[in-house]
């Protein structure tokens, strides 16, 4: 099945953006050029627009217009913990590399309150830019009762939160927690880099109304592939 049509206009800028064609300070078409040249509709427009500029390729500027950032992949802090993005977490090409119930002392990152032997679903991902780099592995350990047939799921494109909500899963409140570790020989190899090099990782714990354990997850990014940024307005008004 072919991709969406806005997918394909996205993913056409931002392989020209990656490979240089558009170097950084490049203009890109306004939303009126985008309609013309490939006879689409504003929203359509916007949606292109808006997410690369949620991927750190481009910074939007109002009625000057939208342009290549300065190379590396910039991303805005406050989405990147808001645990109520619908979409993933990280933009991008997404690859399951491995998927199985476990026994909740063999999943990774570990479950705080959850016995050793309780059967968790353990799903590890990795997320690649437009050149096939790896950007992050992501390890999400999600107690099996909670929910039962996961593994049946389009696990490339899954969002915990949503299916968890989407199931009657009744959840309270999420935690992150940002902290630099060293890389093992495990992650390296997902990551492309060599064993003990500093990488930050996000971690997320979601819990249930009763307190209970819904999720824990945690991903690690590979170094120089992202820069975070908080941007606030400062008018007076």
């Amino acid at each position: 099945m072919a991709a969406p049509l806005y997918q394909r206009i996205r993913q056409d800028l931002e392989s020209r953006i990656r490979s240089g064609e558009l170097p950084p300070g490049s203009r890109l078409p306004t939303e009126a050029e985008l309609r013309d040249q490939h006879g689409i509709g504003r929203a359509t427009a916007q949606r292109v627009l808006h997410e690369l500029a949620q991927a750190g390729l481009v910074e939007r500027h109002r009625r000057r217009g939208t342009f290549v950032t300065d190379g590396v992949r910039q991303e805005n802090l406050l989405r990147f913990v808001n645990p109520n993005i619908a979409g993933p977490e990280i933009p991008g090409r997404h690859e399951v590399h491995s998927a199985a119930v476990v026994p909740a002392a063999n999943a990774r990152p570990v479950l705080p309150g959850v016995p050793d032997d309780t059967a968790v679903v353990q799903l590890v991902r990795r997320k690649f830019d437009v050149d096939g780099e790896p950007i992050a592995v992501e390890y999400s350990a999600v107690p099996f009762a909670l929910a039962p047939r996961l593994l049946d799921e389009d696990l490339v494109h899954l969002t915990t939160i949503p299916y968890l909500r989407e199931q009657g899963v009744p959840l309270a409140t999420a935690r992150m927690y940002l902290d630099p570790i060293l890389l093992d020989e495990q992650d390296a190899e997902l990551l492309d880099c060599a064993a003990g090099v500093p990488v930050l990782r996000q971690r997320r714990l979601i819990w249930l109304e009763n307190g209970d354990l819904a999720e824990s997850a945690a991903y690690l990014l590979r170094p120089g592939m992202m820069e975070f940024f908080v941007e606030q307005s400062i008018r007076a008004d």
